[in-house]
């Protein structure tokens, strides 16, 4: 990876709590509860599944720097997800925890000596990964869940279509044109 591509790939992983605010506020909050399906997560519990993502992503990325060789583990996020009562946490709260623990890796990855970049830790699921490899899959963790986030919100619309204003009665619409006509036969 050269380095300009290691710049990019930073910066796209120091923006990804902004594009998921940004993301979030095109989905109105009545649907953040909606499930596809029974085995699909809604944007509630993504959003929680993202805070406790990106505690380990903070963990885990002070083992590749302080601890290289260790062995790391992943988290179950459908277990979390059963485990921890996702419905009864605040997502305000959980979008906080993404924003501060993302900006903290960030500013530490930012500041790191190129050599460190090959540090490598023995991942549960992965086997051995260096910290570069790691940092390319993590940058596309909250990007893949905001895809997710918009199939549910395309679902839900097909499920809730936007209802149609209502129309004016007849009644409301002649006195409408008689005021007009008053109106306009004032300006002459």
């Amino acid at each position: 990876m050269t380095r300009e591509d290691k710049r990019q790939i930073l910066e796209s992983f120091g923006r990804a709590p902004a594009l998921l605010s940004g993301a979030l506020r095109q989905y109105p909050k009545k649907m953040w509860l909606f499930k596809p399906a029974a085995d699909r997560w809604s944007i509630h519990e993504i959003i929680l599944h993202l805070a406790d993502c990106e505690a380990g992503v903070y963990v885990r990325c002070r083992h590749f720097i302080a601890e290289p060789g260790s062995r790391t583990a992943d988290i179950d996020g459908a277990r979390w997800a059963e485990s921890l009562g996702y419905f009864h946490q605040s997502t305000r709260e959980a979008l906080e925890i993404i924003r501060r623990l993302r900006r903290m890796t960030y500013q530490l990855l930012v500041s790191l000596p190129d050599p460190i970049w090959a540090h490598a830790v023995e991942d549960s699921r992965e086997g051995k990964i260096t910290l570069q490899g790691w940092l390319e899959k993590q940058e596309r963790h909250i990007p893949h869940h905001i895809e997710e986030m918009k199939e549910n919100h395309t679902l839900w619309l097909k499920s809730h279509p936007p209802r149609k204003p209502a129309t004016p009665s007849a009644r409301r619409q002649e006195a409408n044109a008689a005021r007009m006509v008053t109106l306009t036969a004032g300006i002459c």
